[in-house]
């Protein structure tokens, strides 16, 4: 069994030595191999992490200029949106204006058709009283018309008699001359 103490070691150290040996021999080429790869992957890397922060770039500059041109759209919309706003604003100004001018004028105007109302129903009483006065007058006028011709008649007639007595004077005062 002494030997057996002996002989596993120096086995297993025979077969870690030619391990170690193999290990050895293709180290350092693994070493420099591994550091190649290492460092062509680096490359590759740093290449495609350039690729990409400018491709990357690119796109923030696109996207950028999206951004900006959606902005300019959504301020020339919204501008558009006060100016029609505004515009509707001034519009209902004006009408709410005009409404307030116009039933102003319609109060106006009702009034003036009041009082011209007014005034041709004075008109129309003074035309009826001075229709009713004229046909008054008219009457009058015949009656006074008719009185004329009476006093004239009545004037002839007084005349007539004036005449005839001073013709019958005159025959009397002619007869008491022959009497006399």
């Amino acid at each position: 069994m002494n030997k057996i103490y002996v002989l596993v070691p120096l086995i297993a150290v025979l077969i870690f030595g030619g391990f170690y040996y193999n290990f050895s021999k293709h180290f350092e080429e693994r070493v420099e191999a591994a550091k190649a790869k290492a460092a062509a992957e680096l490359r590759a890397k740093n290449e495609r992490d350039q690729a990409a922060r400018e491709q990357a770039f690119k796109a923030a500059i696109e996207a950028a200029a999206r951004r900006k041109a959606e902005k300019e759209e959504r301020d020339r919309i919204e501008e558009a949106k006060k100016k029609a706003r505004l515009d509707a604003e001034d519009h209902r100004q004006h009408m709410f204006d005009d409404r307030n001018r116009f039933r102003d004028q319609v109060k106006r105007l009702k009034g003036e058709v009041e009082a011209v109302k007014a005034e041709i129903t004075k008109l129309e009483d003074e035309k009826k009283h001075y229709a009713d006065e004229l046909v008054f007058l008219q009457g009058f006028v015949k009656k006074a018309e008719a009185n004329q011709k009476y006093y004239y008649d009545l004037v002839d007639k007084i005349a007539a008699a004036d005449a005839a007595r001073a013709a019958a004077e005159a025959a009397a005062a002619a007869a008491a001359k022959a009497k006399g």
